[in-house]
């Protein structure tokens, strides 16, 4: 695999693809097909809208782990961005610089347009773009394997996202590395449903007050997912230094350790002992996770 400082990476998204199978991973097999109508119908819908938000994508930790391969050369998103569903994620999408590509709502007899569209795209960027390394091709359907083998063929590493439960082991074989979206840094695995009867259930009990939450503190959270993106690339406890900078430059290009009041980047990590230990010892500095956030 090329290294990073040399590697070039596109990004693909079946934005539907993804959405729908994560709410099934989510809320159970085939949830989202038992709740389009109602969807569709009204995302207001309190009850619809707090199932869409215990499944909404993260978007930021797709975008991340693809530029843990290299610098992101395109981005691009492939769905019906008039969805209500969709338009929901246009903002966070368009604040990654992902190019939305519009897929109008689809007749019977063209159920397959995202597929079509997005490995047409793929082919055509190979050859309009030779120096391309990576393909990252996020979706979970078994009609990408001729597109991952021949991006194969074209000499690129593919990389294919997919959610567990709802990827098609061919594509996951057709690839040259697949990982689930469920396991990517930052993404909080769903825990399976479990029903209570009113026999089992558990008696009433007084309800404690709620601690104050901590403020988000978003350098921080942008350094751990960078820690443990370069440790999942390299294996290693101790990084350097630098490749860590790299890594979260490319995902945050306007990361800068200055702005936040830092004279160094080793500044900035020491500023986060509950994220980061840094060790300094020799002319290599290295830096690892707390062991206690693995």
């Amino acid at each position: 695999m090329p290294n990073t400082l040399d590697a070039r990476v596109a990004v693909y998204l079946d934005f539907d693809n993804i959405v729908m199978s994560w709410y099934d991973r989510v809320h159970g097999r085939n949830a989202y097909s038992r709740d389009r109508q109602r969807i569709m119908a009204d995302t207001t819908d309190p009850e619809i809208a707090g199932r869409l938000a215990d499944a909404r994508v993260d978007v930021g930790a797709i975008i991340d782990y693809a530029a843990s391969f290299g610098t992101l050369v395109l981005t691009r998103g492939y769905a019906d961005w008039s969805n209500p569903v969709n338009a929901e994620y246009r903002n966070q999408l368009v604040a990654r610089a992902v190019d939305l590509v519009q897929l109008f709502p689809a007749a019977a007899y063209a159920k397959n347009g995202a597929d079509i569209r997005l490995a047409v795209d793929t082919v055509e960027d190979m050859f309009r773009l030779p120096d391309l390394t990576h393909v990252v091709i996020v979706a979970g359907d078994s009609d990408y394997v001729p597109l991952a083998q021949r991006c194969k063929r074209l000499g690129r590493f593919v990389v294919g996202v997919g959610v567990a439960g709802s990827t098609a082991k061919s594509l996951a074989a057709a690839c040259d590395q697949f990982d689930n979206y469920d396991e990517l840094p930052g993404i909080t695995r769903p825990e399976p449903a479990v029903k209570t009867t009113t026999k089992d259930a558990a008696p009433p009990r007084t309800r404690k007050k709620k601690e104050p939450e901590p403020e988000p503190d978003p350098a921080g959270e942008l350094l751990e997912r960078a820690l443990k993106l370069e440790h999942v690339r390299t294996d290693e406890e101790w990084m350097h230094l630098s490749a860590v900078k790299n890594l979260l430059k490319r995902m945050d290009p306007s990361f800068s350790e200055k702005v936040l009041g830092h004279k160094s980047f080793s500044d900035f990590v020491k500023a986060h002992p509950e994220v980061a230990e840094i060790d300094e010892s020799t002319n290599i500095v290295t830096v690892r996770l707390q062991p206690s956030r693995t």
